[in-house]
């Protein structure tokens, strides 16, 4: 291992707090890794860390070390990517971060066509529902739906806003029929999504607003399994259009309460704030905000809530059927 595979080792060590994980994200075995550190640690003569076998300590000496290294390692990441700025075909690895909704919906499928473009890019792709520290963890793009960023570092760039609705396959709503107001959800069966809060729904209409308490049959950490449980007619979901949108075009899932809104999603780029944006960060934010534009999204999904609603007669006899006048 040279010094600088030394350096990045180290601060993954530092980083991630464990020898096995810095290991894994380099491709090497723990064995060697353990070899690398104490190699490490023998030329400097000095202990950079101490470990127990519960976890790793980072001594004095190691985080002054840390500190170091890291602002080396990016000044020398700064000084490649300047001079990669000046070739006309994009190249390196890059590390992108979504939910895996969005990596399915909106990433994935572009892929072809963006590798066909840019082969020296090598794609990473992380499908996370939490939110990965984009310095820390070395994120190139982070695709987020939160309202803003706490760390000034960042650029965002907003891509879309979007609707939450709630839906159910039709075999439900046979069964168990539509509420007619939020406050009938109660009689319902709920699938719950944990990343936003399962245990209520706060409704908009005009200047009306109203929260439900609710009592989840099912709470899941991604919204595809939430949507897996809702076509298999286990109960209501409540997911973003860009997760249901094909579902309600195709009839596999049927719009509840469209005439109440739940808080809107912003989807949006996150990257790092850098005086110069390395070649393939640049070429992949303008790849995906093409597609956004050119796709318009936005109208798409508006106009899939009314191309999607059950007809007046269906819902009124469903409706009928569970007590609800409509």
């Amino acid at each position: 291992m040279d010094r600088w595979a030394e350096y990045e080792f180290f601060v993954r060590v530092v980083e991630t707090g464990s020898l096995s994980k810095a290991a894994e994200a380099l491709d090497f075995s723990t064995p060697s890794a353990s070899r690398h550190l104490a190699a490490l640690e023998k030329r400097l003569g000095a202990r950079l860390v101490e470990r127990s076998t519960r976890r790793l300590f980072v001594t004095e000496v190691g985080q002054n070390f840390y500190a170091r290294c890291k602002a080396a390692l990016e000044e020398m990441t700064e000084a490649e990517e300047e001079a990669a700025l000046t070739s006309s075909s994009p190249s390196g690895s890059l590390r992108v971060t979504a939910s895996l909704s969005l990596m399915l919906q909106h990433v994935t499928r572009l892929l072809p066509r963006f590798t066909e473009k840019y082969p020296s890019v090598k794609i990473e792709l992380i499908a996370a529902n939490r939110y990965y520290d984009i310095t820390d963890d070395d994120i190139d793009v982070a695709i987020r739906t939160r309202e803003y960023e706490p760390d000034s570092r960042l650029v965002i760039r907003r891509l879309a806003t979007t609707r939450r609705i709630l839906a159910a396959s039709p075999a439900y709503i046979a069964r168990h029929g539509l509420p007619a107001v939020p406050q009938a959800l109660a009689g319902h069966k709920y699938l719950g999504y944990s990343y936003h809060n399962p245990n209520e729904l706060t409704f908009q209409r005009g200047k009306e607003v109203v929260t439900i308490p609710m009592a989840p049959l099912l709470d899941a950490n991604d919204g595809q399994i939430v949507r897996s449980a809702a076509l298999e007619g286990l109960g209501i979901l409540s997911q973003p259009m860009y997760v249901v949108h094909d579902d309600l075009m195709a009839g596999r899932l049927v719009p509840v309460l469209l005439d109440w809104e739940l808080p809107r999603l912003s989807i949006s780029l996150a990257y790092r704030r850098r005086k110069l944006v390395p070649a393939k960060t640049r070429v992949f934010l303008d790849f995906i905000m093409e597609d956004f534009h050119k796709n318009e999204y936005e109208k798409r999904w508006e106009a899939a809530l009314t191309m999607a609603q059950p007809p007046r007669q269906a819902r009124t006899g469903a409706l009928r059927r569970r007590g609800h006048a409509a």
